[in-house]
């Protein structure tokens, strides 16, 4: 890996481009609450963003409370975020999730990793997202495409998820995470995709110097 000099030039570089194409990004997931922005992130796992919205404009007709998703019998969960995929485990997980909330945290999304990574369904990325948007707390979901884009860019190596986060953490500012988080993403989807990038037309790639078969590597 790049020393961290280097790495930091490349994401000023980075972040520069990102801030122009992408000044004020939203957040793609659709919600009401603290609660139904965790439910839409839990169902998001192996979904894309639009489908998650069409399903929660049903579902959250149906219940946007754990109070109310807790009495939502498992079948009827389960038929309603179906399209989503995994529905079953994820069915599980949300009736479960809003159950602990209303035991243990007074039906309340709570404002810890800690706590927050204590529910069902809910990991480290999804804590993350949480946190960052809810409660305005410094942290840096990565999902696929940051991982890809970070080593990518040479950012990090690419290793693993969890050295992704630390290595992005060190290179950009702290103040910084929550809108580099959602501009990444929106990046990847949009200019750096993972098959039939051309790097010659990639407003980052080329402004790096990245070649076809640097990348390819």
């Amino acid at each position: 890996m790049l020393p961290l000099a280097e790495r930091k030039k490349i994401a000023a570089q980075v972040e520069r481009i990102l801030d122009r194409l992408y000044p004020d990004p939203a957040i793609p997931l659709n919600y009401e609450s603290p609660f139904t922005l965790l439910v839409a992130v839990v169902l998001s796992a192996q979904c894309t963003d639009t489908r998650v919205n069409l399903v929660t404009a049903r579902l959250f007709e149906a219940a946007k409370t754990p109070q109310e998703f807790a009495k939502i019998p498992l079948e009827t969960l389960e038929e309603l975020i179906k399209p989503c995929g995994l529905y079953k485990n994820k069915a599980k997980n949300l009736l479960a999730l809003s159950n602990m909330l209303l035991e243990k945290f007074g039906g309340e999304v709570p404002g810890t990793f800690e706590a927050l990574e204590t529910l069902p369904g809910v990991g480290h990325k999804t804590a993350s997202v949480i946190m960052a948007h809810i409660f305005k707390k410094p942290a840096f979901p990565v999902d696929t495409h940051i991982h890809r884009l970070a080593a990518r860019w040479a950012l990090s190596d690419g290793s693993s998820v969890e050295h992704t986060e630390r290595d992005l953490k060190e290179v950009f500012k702290k103040s910084h995470w929550e809108k580099l988080h959602l501009q990444i993403i929106y990046f990847g989807r949009n200019y750096c995709k993972a098959l039939g990038h051309k790097a010659a037309t990639c407003p980052i790639c080329s402004k790096l110097g990245y070649s076809e078969s640097r990348l390819s590597k």
